[in-house]
């Protein structure tokens, strides 16, 4: 069946602020005394923001009060906002604006699937938020990757079959969740998933929507 839709995770897909995300996290981890490198960093990928200072929490063998988890869940987010207000379109990641013009003027139905509750704001900033007819963001799931809950509400809110959408993901989590909810997964950018993924790609300039659409 040829695809009549794509579906994109945001961050590490569209657009790095990895390195923003990190260093917001280390900012939390290093207050509650709790050791946090790169490598640690690697296990928030694709998780929610709760669920992210949650497994921290785990790291460092820490609990603390619903306040202030809640204080530093806000505290993270505002610093993290901070650093990417100069976000534009030429931080957008190689291939990723030639696929979506492509796309968008084949028909192909596009949406974004984000654990993330600043998505919307991100694609403003990128200016690339017109492309999508539909993104569904943290705010809108309830059940978080690796649950396919995020890219099923997507397929919905453009009327089409998951087996017509191909999901762009740069998770293992992401993946997990394409392939549960009967997606077809292509893994981008991280070599980890590489087994995991249906197609993999090292960037978007990789992908030929000829061969598919």
């Amino acid at each position: 069946m040829s695809v009549k839709g794509l579906l994109f995770d945001l961050d590490g897909v569209l657009v790095t602020t990895e390195h923003n995300h990190f260093v917001a996290w280390k900012r939390t981890a290093d207050e509650l005394g709790i050791p946090f490198t790169e490598k640690e960093n690697e296990l928030l990928k694709g998780i929610s923001r709760v669920d992210s200072l949650r497994k921290i929490l785990e790291m460092g063998n820490v609990e603390i009060s619903q306040d202030k988890f809640d204080a530093l869940l806000q505290s993270k987010n505002a610093f993290y906002l901070d650093s990417i207000q100069s976000l534009n379109q030429s931080d957008l990641l190689p291939g990723v604006l030639e696929v979506l013009t492509t796309a968008k003027n084949k028909g192909i139905k596009l949406g974004v699937g984000s654990s993330s509750k600043n998505a919307p704001m991100i694609l403003r900033l990128l200016d690339i938020d017109h492309f999508f007819d539909v993104i569904v963001d943290g705010n809108g799931v309830v059940d978080p990757k690796p649950h396919p809950e995020v890219f099923l509400n997507g397929a919905k809110a453009i009327g089409l079959d998951p087996s017509e959408i191909y999901v762009f993901e740069d998770a293992a989590s992401g993946i997990q969740a394409a392939k549960a909810g009967g997606f077809r997964a292509i893994g981008v950018g991280n070599p980890t998933i590489k087994e995991l993924a249906d197609i993999y790609l090292d960037d978007l300039t990789a992908f030929n929507l000829e061969m598919y659409a």
